[in-house]
């Protein structure tokens, strides 16, 4: 499989296919696609994985792409502004936060994974659950915003806001912590808590996170009324 990301801040992913070779994806990811290229909805690994992608925000079913009569193409994109990373899994693991799969080869793997600590899952921002790709093949993570990527030495601590951590290598320990004192909680706004990863390890980033995105637009929607006028 050959892929190429075009595009700045909404880009998309287009994975050329050999006659023979498959891609999966989130139903309503696809943008377009060659002509020869057969769709077919189905719950990868069946119904209890598919319950369990359910759990990490996932869709039950999954659609995969085959060409048929030789090679072709299928394009994905995010459904926020955002860049698109590359990830290839050579039978490895790599823990992602609930949203960020876009698409993969057929051999990629999706499971949940939980966060090790109570205090994590209480106060992560993500939940107790997150998504573990593991299998052998190239997996594409959508990203809210810029990308910054880190290869964190042993020992090595990044402290990160906990909604901006779109994934890490399982070498690397996860875990959560105050932002400071009282007076930086209460006055520096920058939350309660932030996330601490722990090399060795890769960790990826993003610059913007749903929930940020959402709370800049919320002044700007119009506001709805009922019939009363109110």
């Amino acid at each position: 499989m050959q892929y190429e990301i075009t595009g700045d801040n909404l880009q998309m992913v287009t994975l050329r296919l050999a006659s023979g070779e498959s891609a999966c994806a989130e139903a309503g990811a696809m943008v377009n696609m060659s002509g020869n290229m057969q769709m077919t909805t189905h719950m990868k690994g069946g119904l209890f994985k598919g319950l369990k992608r359910m759990v990490t925000g996932e869709g039950l079913f999954m659609t995969e792409f085959t060409p048929q009569g030789g090679g072709g193409f299928v394009s994905f994109a995010g459904n926020i502004p955002g860049k698109i990373f590359a990830l290839n899994l050579d039978g490895g693991e790599f823990i992602a936060q609930k949203d960020a799969f876009l698409c993969s080869e057929k051999g990629i793997d999706l499971d949940i994974a939980f966060t090790k600590r109570l205090r994590s899952g209480f106060f992560g921002g993500e939940g107790f659950i997150l998504q573990r790709l593991s299998g052998r093949g190239n997996v594409f993570l959508h990203c809210c915003g810029d990308i910054m990527e880190m290869a964190l030495a042993p020992g090595e601590v990044v402290r990160v806001e906990t909604g901006l951590v779109v994934g890490f290598e399982s070498t690397v320990d996860y875990n959560i912590a105050l932002a400071g004192g009282v007076k930086t909680v209460l006055f520096g706004g920058e939350g309660l808590f932030l996330a601490t990863l722990t090399g060795p390890g890769r960790v990826i980033l993003q610059s913007m996170d749903i929930a940020k995105l959402a709370s800049a637009l919320m002044p700007y929607l119009p506001v709805q009324h009922n019939s009363s006028g109110r």
